[in-house]
């Protein structure tokens, strides 16, 4: 279980086509650097989410739900609201209700009623939950999350570059 998966990939273009899409942007409309921009953000998120599923696939998750079972490892007692986890991971209730309960599927993870607050659920890892999360883990850092093209520097460097773009989401509130 566990081994890093090889994605089939398409024939490589003798060109790159996000870098042509941008000359013929440039000739039609004039020069707009955020369309290339975004082309290749959205074109890396596509590779970068189909090595990682690659990965993760084997233990029986998506890198949504490998997410949820790191988020609850995070967690002090192994257990958080359904409606933290949503917060926590910036998704919609419906998508942590789905998740979950494919990870309570999987034996990953179990859920009960939250005893401070009535109406709300607690999801909670199991020991099972605990074993597969270190060992996707491993497997992703030995693939760099699919980042090993750039160093340590480099990595920062974007995180650095996209913050502001998640500050005005207003993903968080900047300290």
């Amino acid at each position: 279980m566990g081994k890093v998966g090889v994605v089939p990939k398409p024939l490589s273009l003798p060109f790159d086509p996000i870098a042509r899409a941008d000359e013929l942007w440039h000739r039609r409309w004039g020069p707009v650097p955020s369309m290339v921009a975004i082309t290749s953000i959205m074109r890396a998120q596509q590779i970068l989410l189909a090595e990682v599923d690659a990965v993760v696939k084997p233990y029986g998750l998506t890198f949504a739900r490998y997410e949820a079972l790191v988020l609850l490892t995070f967690s002090q007692a192994g257990e958080l609201p359904m409606s933290k986890i949503g917060e926590r991971l910036m998704v919609h209730p419906t998508s942590v209700t789905n998740t979950v309960d494919r990870l309570v599927k999987s034996g990953l993870v179990s859920k009960r009623p939250n005893p401070n607050d009535g109406r709300g659920t607690l999801a909670s890892i199991t020991e099972k939950g605990r074993e597969v999360v270190d060992a996707a883990t491993e497997d992703l850092m030995a693939m760099d999350f699919g980042l090993g093209v750039y160093d340590a520097e480099e990595c920062a460097e974007i995180f650095a570059l996209l913050r502001p773009l998640r500050v005005a989401a207003q993903d968080f509130e900047e300290a």
